[in-house]
Parts: structure tokens; C-alpha cells; sequence
């Protein structure tokens, strides 16, 4: 007997097109199908992620709010992660713990992408959340270790200038180019021609080299540790890499490590390459293949307890840049096809992932998209259905609104 459940040949675009199966599977996204979509990807999860396509659109980031607080209110998730640091995470989770000062003085110094209104409001919630509910709250972590900080090179600078005042000047000229980082992460300075020319770890090293020749510097380990961060920082930077994979391992063992603390049950925020549930291949870097993903290390470990939402669109005004509608090979062409504009689809059940099974290309819209090389700028993963267990999708999008 002819096994149906097995992948079928050929492209993801060439085996769908014809019988428009969208039409089929989709269903309207509204408040009462957002309850039915978090019931459905809560009752065996332990850990969800949830992705975006683009961290620039306001509506995309409101599903995924809207599906978290519904993750916490009705089904007991309480545990958000967060791609920043160990550092900006706590300082986050005073907030929605004690409330403290505000919700936009708590995202500064956050990553970019988190300091929006948007995520403001999601900190707001939380905390309201948390002061009716003090013995079972919300926590937030971040799942990158310690980072540097601002105020680091803050620190550096000023030990300098009380010790060494002579190469003061020298230590900012590393100093001063390099924490613009912490605004504008340094891959995005390259792609937007705003980059002053030297690779960032390397005017790194050079300070922590001359902190460490100056006089007495054994007895300022305060600051060489935050130099050591400061280096650190810099060196595990997308362009400190030199690719945009993450760290998958580090990442994830974060999570993993949380929850086995605390037992919580974990919704996992970040883009789509890093929650897809499979490896990824970027087409920015198609030469370096399959790339395991935060996701794909979460699976292996909770199977079917890491479940995967990838939220995209199809054409928009993302304030940063206009996104033009994509091209036909591409997921988001054909999930643009079906009606209602904004839908999601469940592939886990076998009709629906029969039709769906098999490689497939998401776009990607990240800090350093250029809508002259559309085509190259998104992933690819082997089998649609594997590496994302719901897909969401919205016709058009507007941009987040910024913090100053």
C-alpha cells in the first residue's frame, strides 16, 4: 500500500499551486479563532515559539502579543523568552515583577527591535497580569548570556581618565565608534553605508589591550571584566561572526536550563529563522546549507512539547522600507492568495500536512533588507511542515511605532 503520509516530490510552489489547497485549510483570523489557535498549539506544548517574519510591522507583532496573552491567561504559560541578554531580560522582569519606573525606561538599552510601543504595551500587560496574580506571575529571561552595557563603556572610560588621563583620548577613539552597536547593531551600520570602516572587535581588543597596560591595573578588575564583556559583545555580533544563525546551542540550553529551574511553561519570541522547528538555510548564505536553529534544538529535546508558529505577511510600508509583493515561489505568494487577508493554518493534522509537506522558502525582512535583491532575502527549510507546526498570515502591514 502506497504510504500517503510520505513527502512528496518536488517543489513546495509546483505541488500546491494547481489545487489552491489555501482556500481549503485557511481560517479567518479574529479574537474567537486566536482562542481556538492558542488551545490548539497549548495542549501539548511546553515550550512555544512564536516568529515573525519582519520585527518591523505593528500587526504582526500584535498576533503574536495577542496569542501570548491569551497563552497566559487561559492556559497557564508563564515564562516569556526573549532574544536579548541575561542582563536586559532581568532588568525587564523587575519591571512586570515590581513595577518600577516605567515600561519604556525598562526597554532602554534593550535590543533594538524590542524598543517599540508595541513592546512597551506587552510589558504593561504583563505587569497589570503579575499585581493580580503576586503568587503565580509572569517572569521574563533572555537567552543570551550577561552582554555589555552602555553604561560599560561608561565605566572604562571614566577609570581611564582618573588613572591614565594621557590615553584617555586613545581608549575613546576604540570606545566611542563601537557602542553605537548597541543602537544600531553593526551588520545593519554595514548595510545601511553608515559603518566608520574597522571592524568593531577589533577596536575592541585594542582597548582591552591598552586598559591592560596601564598602571595598576591589577587592581582594577572591575573594569576589565566590563572590557572583557565589551569585547565579548562585540565578537558574538552577527558581524563579529560574520553570519546571522545565532548561536542555536547557547540559546537553547538558556531555555532549556529556565525551565527546568522553574518547570514553567515557555512561549519563546523571535524571528522565524531561529523558531523554526527544523534547520534553516538563509538565502543570503545558501553556500553554508542547513543551519540547526534555536527551534530545531528544542524539538529534538521536547519533540512534540516545542511547538512553532511563524507569523508573516505579504506586502507592506515597514517605515524603514517598503516591502513589494514577493515572488511566486515564495510561501508567502501563495498564502497570499487565499481570503480572508489574515488567516492561519494548523499544518499538524494529516489531511492538511499531506498537502503542505515539503521544501519550502519563507521571506525574511531583517535590519539589512534591500528590496533590489528580494528573491535571495529569505529562508529555505526541507519540509514546510516540519519546520513550522502553524502558519499565520497577513495580507498587509504598517510599521511599529519606536521608542526615542
Amino acid at each position: 500500500m502506497e504510504n500517503d503520509t510520505a513527502a512528496p516530490q518536488g517543489s513546495f510552489a509546483s505541488r500546491i499551486g494547481s489545487s489552491d489547497p489555501q482556500r481549503a485549510d485557511a481560517l479567518p483570523l479574529s479574537a474567537a479563532t486566536l482562542d481556538e489557535l492558542a488551545e490548539r498549539i497549548a495542549t501539548t506544548a511546553m515550550v512555544i515559539g512564536i516568529g515573525e517574519s519582519t520585527r518591523f510591522s505593528r500587526e504582526t507583532f500584535g498576533v503574536r502579543d495577542q496569542l501570548f496573552r491569551r497563552l497566559v491567561r487561559r492556559h497557564g504559560f508563564r515564562a516569556l523568552a526573549l532574544q536579548d541578554s541575561a542582563g536586559v531580560a532581568a532588568r525587564l522582569d523587575r519591571y512586570v515583577q515590581a513595577g518600577k519606573g516605567s515600561a519604556e525606561s525598562a526597554l532602554d538599552g534593550a535590543w533594538r527591535p524590542w524598543r517599540t510601543a508595541e513592546m512597551a504595551a506587552t510589558l504593561e500587560w504583563i505587569r497589570a497580569f503579575n499585581r493580580d496574580h503576586p503568587h503565580d506571575p509572569v517572569r521574563i529571561f533572555g537567552v543570551k548570556p550577561v552582554q555589555a552595557q552602555p553604561e560599560d563603556y561608561d565605566a572604562v572610560l571614566d577609570h581611564v581618565r582618573e588613572s591614565a588621563p594621557e590615553r584617555w583620548a586613545e581608549v575613546a577613539s576604540h570606545l566611542e565608534p563601537i557602542r553605537t552597536a548597541h543602537r544600531t547593531d553593526e551588520h545593519v551600520q554595514r548595510a545601511r553605508g553608515m559603518h566608520p570602516g574597522r571592524p568593531f572587535v577589533d577596536h575592541a581588543r585594542d582597548a582591552l589591550a591598552l586598559i591592560r597596560s596601564l598602571p595598576a591595573v591589577d587592581r582594577a578588575d572591575d573594569v576589565l571584566a566590563r572590557m572583557r564583556l565589551i569585547v565579548d559583545f562585540h565578537a558574538r555580533s552577527v558581524a563579529g561572526r560574520g553570519d546571522y544563525a545565532g548561536e542555536a546551542a547557547v540559546w537553547a540550553d538558556a531555555i532549556g536550563e529556565h525551565r527546568r529551574r522553574t518547570g514553567l511553561r515557555t512561549v519563546y519570541w523571535d524571528g522565524i529563522s531561529h523558531t523554526s522547528a527544523a534547520a534553516v538555510t538563509s538565502g543570503l548564505a545558501p553556500e553554508r546549507g542547513p543551519q540547526p536553529s534555536t527551534g530545531s534544538l528544542l524539538r529534538d529535546r521536547y519533540g512534540t512539547g516545542y511547538v512553532s508558529v511563524a507569523i508573516g505577511f505579504h506586502h507592506g510600508d515597514l517605515g524603514v522600507v517598503t516591502v513589494p509583493e514577493p515572488a511566486g515561489d515564495l510561501m508567502d505568494a501563495m498564502l497570499g492568495q487565499a481570503e480572508p487577508a489574515a488567516h492561519w493554518l494548523d499544518l499538524r493534522p494529516d489531511p492538511v500536512r499531506r498537502r503542505w509537506n515539503g521544501p519550502a522558502k519563507a521571506r525574511v525582512i531583517s535590519g539589512v533588507y534591500d528590496p533590489s535583491r528580494d528573491a535571495a532575502e529569505h529562508i529555505a527549510v526541507a519540509c514546510l511542515a516540519d519546520a513550522f507546526d502553524v502558519l499565520v498570515h497577513l495580507r498587509q502591514v504598517s510599521p511599529v511605532r519606536w521608542l526615542p
